[in-house]
């Protein structure tokens, strides 16, 4: 019987591993899942918890229910891949013998790259993090609160944009708007990183009176003096700083020297196998793919792989072939949202601001554990 790992039950991870489950008979694979708490967490939603919009319980529910039966699930952290012997080591000591890896073990946050970050700055991009800047925004009685990222590639590219905009929605429903400065700094040659939407979003900034500044990189934090310093040579003094902590790939794949420098793993961007081993899939977050490292486009990814590895195990040509596809949505406050769809070939059509995809995303954020990853959609 031939053996399919999965690392990560995420997004991708999870969606692999029920479409393997249903597409494959059972005496033509076990399929195990390695997951490192057993908790799968719905991310999109740490935002909202920051803002108040959001119980925290709701975002987090057992992998185990969400996997098909079939479906092995071993909890435990995985610390070496053996790409040559095809093994997968647990911290525990355990090892586990596959005939086709699939890595979905997201991005790894840290915040310890950039000196002055753990002192200085609040962000949504954990649980923890994001319950720390509820606490902090709901102590706000005025001031500059500054918005930035600390260094790209990051997870969901959209995200500080879009804080930005609940942030005018926040203060402005406390009534204290008119005491507070938004000013939001992005790295970039513009304020969005989708160049075709970028100017519904200048507008969105402007109407809201949020200001912004184009390529600031983060240098360093005075978290003593309050002030940001870029490497363009400028200083940004801020009263509240919510900052994109600085990313790395997964730590097994530094660890097992299958990464690049930024510890993301090189992987084919139509097959979605990685470059060195085409035996070891990769999706999501993880990998050095040239699209959003988002759950919208493990979501897309994970069905390729799935139809890949059913063809590899039934000796069939593998022709199933990932075209870059992420669909998304931004919520910009006051009930208006921003749906982006796009792929290799097609950039996001600048779409109309409204109150449509703003239900859609709400929509999402609530039937995402019925249809999500069971791969239904």
């Amino acid at each position: 019987m031939k053996r399919v790992v999965i690392l990560g039950g995420g997004v991708g991870g999870t969606i692999v591993a029920n479409l393997l489950a249903k597409k494959l008979r059972p005496e033509e694979a076990e399929i195990t899942l390695v997951d490192k708490t057993g908790k799968h967490v719905y991310q999109p939603g740490f935002v909202y918890v920051a803002f108040e919009r959001q119980n925290p319980k709701k975002l987090v529910r057992d992998e185990r229910k969400l996997l098909r039966k079939r479906v092995k699930l071993v909890l435990g952290e995985a610390v070496r891949i053996d790409a040559e012997a095809r093994k997968v080591y647990l911290a525990d000591g355990r090892a586990l013998d596959y005939d086709r890896l699939v890595v979905a073990l997201g991005a790894r946050l840290t915040p310890d790259e950039l000196p002055g970050f753990q002192e200085a700055a609040h962000h949504f991009y954990s649980m923890e993090a994001s319950l720390r800047l509820r606490e902090a925004l709901e102590a706000f009685r005025g001031g500059r609160v500054v918005v930035t990222v600390a260094s790209v590639p990051y997870k969901c590219p959209p995200a500080p944009s879009e804080a930005a905009c609940q942030l005018d929605y926040y203060f402005t429903k406390r009534g204290i708007r008119d005491k507070v400065d938004i000013h939001f700094l992005s790295p970039l040659s513009r304020v969005f990183p989708l160049e075709p939407v970028n100017p519904l979003v200048e507008k969105i900034f402007a109407k809201h009176n949020i200001r912004s500044t184009v390529f600031f990189n983060v240098e360093s934090i005075d978290a003593e003096r309050k002030i940001l310093n870029s490497i363009e040579g400028e200083s940004v003094p801020y009263d509240l700083l919510i900052m994109v902590p600085p990313h790395r790939g997964a730590k097994v794949v530094e660890d097992s020297g299958l990464g690049d420098r930024g510890g993301w793993l090189p992987t084919d961007k139509f097959t979605l196998r990685t470059k060195a081993h085409p035996d070891i899939f990769a999706l999501g977050d993880c990998t050095d793919l040239p699209v959003s490292k988002a759950g919208a486009a493990a979501h897309f990814q994970a069905k390729v792989i799935a139809e890949s590895i059913v063809a590899d195990l039934r000796g069939q040509p593998a022709t199933a072939r990932y075209d870059g596809h992420v669909m998304c949505y931004c919520d910009a406050g006051y009930h208006k949202g921003i749906a982006m769809s796009f792929d290799y070939e097609h950039p996001p059509v600048p779409p109309p601001l409204g109150l449509k995809d703003w239900l859609g995303k709400r929509f999402l954020n609530r039937a995402y554990w019925l249809l999500v990853p069971s791969g239904r959609v």
